[in-house]
């Protein structure tokens, strides 16, 4: 995966991450291998990272996000905290990510201040047009899961109709989840993803770094080629 500058995708003077640019967001929990395996997966191309782990006493998640964010610090990766503006706030981490049920995008906003990112799941499109019409002070939303997914149990697919709506409706990137994997990106590219949010593809790899190299090249030839489709009149870019 081609990468820009971190000049163009970092922060400068104090602005938030510009996440245009950045294409495959792993979403991991705690691991005993937890610092090896995502430096691996940076190494192959992951260029967001969200710790994510639901069971975690705070006292350990805050030890484990420290060391986490030192691994993204060092390779010029935003870090992102799961569920909780507080432990953001707390570790200076560089962003929350929230879903409907946790606290608003606006209480998050609060917490973290303007500089730091903050991201919001959405599943279906009731929810897109009441973050768009609500204006919600978020930098990117989620998509998702395209395709029911053990990671969010009990939460069916939303197909991929909310994906090709979602990108289309979105003033913000959108990043979809659910099943991507190299199989999949294709079809999801050609609705007008462009960006994608890993769990299994790479917690589940034995070596996560040839995975998430794979990913990455087969995400930048479906968008290569959905490119030249609408440069030869084949196709209408999102």
């Amino acid at each position: 995966m081609s990468h820009a500058t971190a000049l163009e995708l970092g922060r400068e003077d104090g602005r938030r991450w510009d996440l245009r640019g950045r294409r495959l967001y792993l979403c991991t929990p705690d691991r005993p291998d937890l610092t090896r395996f995502v430096d691996s997966c940076i190494a192959g191309g992951v260029d967001i990272v969200q710790l994510r782990d639901k069971h975690l006493p705070d006292a350990e998640l805050i030890l484990r996000a420290q060391e986490l964010q030192r691994v993204c610090t060092a390779r010029n990766v935003p870090f992102i905290v799961n569920d909780r503006p507080d432990l953001a706030t707390r570790l200076g981490a560089d962003g929350v990510h929230v879903g409907q049920d946790d606290p608003d995008p606006a209480t998050a906003r609060a917490a973290v201040g303007p500089h730091a990112l903050v991201g919001l799941s959405t599943h279906r499109p009731a929810e897109l047009e009441a973050a768009i019409g609500g204006r919600l002070p978020v930098d990117y939303l989620s998509a998702g899961p395209v395709a029911a997914t053990p990671t969010k149990p009990g939460r069916p697919g939303t197909g991929i109709g909310y994906v090709r709506t979602a990108v289309a409706r979105s003033p913000w990137p959108v990043w979809i989840t659910g099943g991507v994997d190299p199989d999949t990106v294709r079809p999801l590219v050609a609705a007008g993803a462009r960006h994608f949010v890993v769990v299994r593809w790479l917690t589940e790899a034995d070596d996560p770094m040839a995975r998430a190299r794979a990913l990455c090249r087969a995400i930048d030839t479906a968008i290569h080629t959905a490119e030249q489709a609408v440069a030869a009149g084949q196709g209408n870019e999102p």
